[in-house]
């Protein structure tokens, strides 16, 4: 018989970098017949193995992940991609009579599953052409797009083409600045169900010793090669290439770090994420049930 609504289940797991997240999330599915959806910006790409440290597949435990190996390094993707792959993961756990395990490093995806976003307007061709012209002056266009909408433009750095060109494409397609179309439109969340928050903490000591003994353990399993298939097939453009233990590595390899550096490096740059991670986990989410590793295992299962 298939689950339904009333029958489905699901919590969030969040901690910061090498917290032990991954394998509490299999066992927790585990004991919970559950899918995992991974939150995860390095998991998602296929061929990020080692850098990501990705389960595999004997580690899974027989749990299906989703989230992973779901992109390839080249391929871009936002919170929208996270949001769709929630729907499709509620579906076919509702299909299979599962219940589901969020986990991952990167609570901001999270939170915006949490608090939602609004629709875009569809751009047509005729409003993306005329932005081109006003993006020719980017100054200019700023100015402009601050003078009708100072609250929303304030949150965007005046060299932020990017941004900026979302501004534009909205109010000249639906001749409403940003601010007025978001309260016309405001977000909706995504999770209609009750998502109860688990958090992993850890000594800030501790926590690096063990950042430092996974750093050891990716060299050893062949970061360095792993690297440069990935730069070889991809080049340094894609935004993958820019992360963590990937940017150390090829600085390595282009002779600016050696080998005790490079740990050095990684080791350092992942501290500083999970601090930046566990400040962000610490501030955004209510209601949060924090402990060891070992407390939340008791507790879950």
């Amino acid at each position: 018989m298939q689950n339904t609504y009333q029958d489905f289940k699901q919590l969030a797991l969040i901690g910061s970098t090498a917290s032990g997240k991954t394998s509490l999330a299999i066992k927790v599915a585990q004991h919970m017949n559950a899918h995992i959806l991974s939150l995860d910006s390095l998991s998602i790409y296929k061929e990020i193995n080692i850098v990501a440290a990705k389960p595999s597949l004997a580690e899974r435990g027989g749990i299906i992940h989703f989230g992973i190996d779901y992109l390839f390094p080249h391929e871009s993707f936002d919170v929208s991609t996270f949001i769709k792959l929630y729907h499709q993961v509620y579906e076919q756990c509702v299909k299979d009579s599962k219940n589901l395990v969020i986990v991952g490093g990167t609570s901001f995806y999270l939170k915006m599953l949490i608090e939602g976003i609004s629709t875009l307007p569809t751009i047509s061709k005729t409003t993306k052409d005329n932005a081109k012209k006003h993006l020719q002056n980017l100054d200019k266009t700023y100015t402009w797009l601050h003078d009708l909408d100072s609250i929303y433009m304030s949150k965007i750095a005046s060299n932020d083409k990017y941004r900026i060109e979302k501004a534009l494409h909205i109010y000249l397609e639906t001749g409403l600045t940003p601010s007025q179309y978001f309260l016309k439109f405001p977000p909706t969340s995504t999770i209609k169900i009750p998502l109860p928050i688990y958090q992993i903490m850890w000594d800030r000591h501790l926590l690096k010793t063990r950042i430092k003994q996974r750093t050891l353990l990716m060299l050893n399993e062949g970061l360095i090669d792993e690297v440069c298939m990935l730069e070889k097939k991809y080049g340094r453009a894609p935004n993958s290439m820019k992360s963590i233990g990937i940017k150390e590595t090829l600085a390595y390899l282009d002779g600016i770090y050696d080998k005790k550096i490079l740990i050095e490096k990684i080791i350092t740059n992942t501290a500083r994420l999970a601090k930046r991670q566990n400040t962000f986990n610490n501030s955004q989410f209510e209601n949060v049930v924090k402990g060891s590793v070992n407390q939340l295992e008791t507790m879950l299962l």
